[in-house]
């Protein structure tokens, strides 16, 4: 068997899990995940633990926040007043809002903090700033 590399197109299994255990995503009761290694699709520290496996094989990889969704970053989140949303909303801590960015494109934010007359939004990846593991079983490549 030879070793997959740059360019290859791959399918994975994989079960990703945070520090303390807890499953945030796992590919086993769908189809595997297909990508192609060296295209920049998936998080660096991902992409980095396929490359070099073999059909068959697999591994299991400590991802550092840093090679994954890097780290939280405080311009990410901001305040505003509660009158800048529409009349009919409520929102609730942990409310997921599609909001449009600076650049024209929407984003989606997260409720982080509801006063009476703010709404705290965090704009971050909700794994920024965390280490992630990932079980990874190499089920093709072509």
């Amino acid at each position: 068997m030879s070793k997959v590399k740059d360019g290859d197109t791959v399918s994975v299994h994989y079960t990703g899990t945070l520090a303390d255990g807890t499953v945030f995503d796992s590919s086993l009761e769908r189809e595997p995940l297909t990508f192609t290694l060296g295209q920049g699709q998936l998080i660096p520290g991902f992409e980095a633990a396929v490359m070099g496996m073999e059909v068959g094989g697999r591994t299991k990889t400590n991802i550092p926040a840093e090679q994954a969704y890097g780290p939280v970053r405080e311009e990410m989140t901001a305040t505003v007043g509660r009158d800048r949303l529409p009349d009919d909303m409520a929102p609730v801590v942990g409310d997921t809002l599609q909001v449009p960015g600076q650049d024209g494109h929407t984003m989606v934010v997260t409720v982080t903090e509801v006063t009476e007359d703010t709404v705290t939004l965090d704009a971050n990846h909700p794994l920024a700033g965390k280490d992630l593991t990932f079980e990874i079983e190499l089920v093709k490549a072509l």
